[in-house]
């Protein structure tokens, strides 16, 4: 993983998969846009949506595929732009853990 590309598209890629091969399921993982290019949203696909949310049990099994004792928002879980958060959620995405890594916000 230390060698591994933190380039955003190459992060959702892995996301993905990582998601998907735990999982079973597709997951809807997106980048930003504008000012918001860095961010990444995991959600469920447009398909398992409900009214345009995620659904009650998508939102507890992204939450537990991720590691959280509660369920993501509702309209999914935002990783910020930086490569020490992209590192922390692709170890969540894969292992369930935070594997002891962790991500400090750059803004105040």
């Amino acid at each position: 993983m230390n060698n591994e590309s933190m380039q955003r598209n190459d992060v959702i890629r892995a996301l993905k998969q990582a998601l998907q091969k735990r999982s079973g399921k597709a997951w809807s993982v997106t980048g930003g846009r504008g000012t918001a290019y860095g961010w990444i949203t995991i959600s469920s696909p447009p398909a398992r949506r409900v009214d345009g949310s995620m659904s009650g049990p998508d939102r507890e099994e992204l939450a537990r595929l991720l590691g959280f004792d509660q369920p993501v928002h509702f309209q999914g879980e935002s990783i910020p732009a930086g490569h020490d958060f992209y590192r922390l959620y692709l170890h969540r995405a894969r292992y369930g853990t935070t594997g002891g890594l962790t991500a400090t916000p750059y803004w105040d």
